[in-house]
């Protein structure tokens, strides 16, 4: 059996997505270390923690290409570790360390992002016939 018209639909949204993302974070993240001016603070340990996460992104979008289930699973652990790293620069920021507002609202987008992706790596692990390029799942 194939998957469904919807299902397909959904899986491309969602590696295009989490491919998009992880490198357009690789970009931003790698002109800053290589010197150029972002127009805000940068905190050193955020730009760091991103950079890794840019790699995770595009490894999600494989991973949902590959499987409905492990690209649910990297989508939830991505969210997870986001998540933790938003509710860090909040403290950090509301303890009045040089933490822009731009890289809150960065690391909010892509919290929900991410929470969006997994809801529907969840949908598609769910699906009558789930989508799958190859492997078990």
């Amino acid at each position: 059996m194939t998957a469904s018209p919807q299902a397909r639909a959904v899986r491309v949204v969602a590696v295009t997505v989490a491919g998009l993302f992880g490198v357009a974070t690789l970009f931003a993240g790698g002109r800053v270390l290589l010197g150029s001016d972002p127009g805000y603070t940068v905190f050193r340990p955020l730009l760091l923690f991103n950079m890794v996460m840019g790699v995770a992104y595009l490894a999600a979008g494989v991973a949902m290409w590959r499987s409905a289930v492990r690209g649910r699973g990297a989508a939830g652990a991505i969210f997870v570790l986001n998540l933790v790293a938003l509710l860090g620069i909040v403290i950090v920021y509301r303890r009045g360390a040089a933490v822009a507002v731009d890289s809150l609202r960065a690391m909010s987008l892509r919290t929900i992002v991410w929470l969006v992706l997994y809801l529907a790596g969840v949908w598609l692990a769910h699906a009558p016939d789930p989508p799958r390029l190859s492997g078990a799942q």
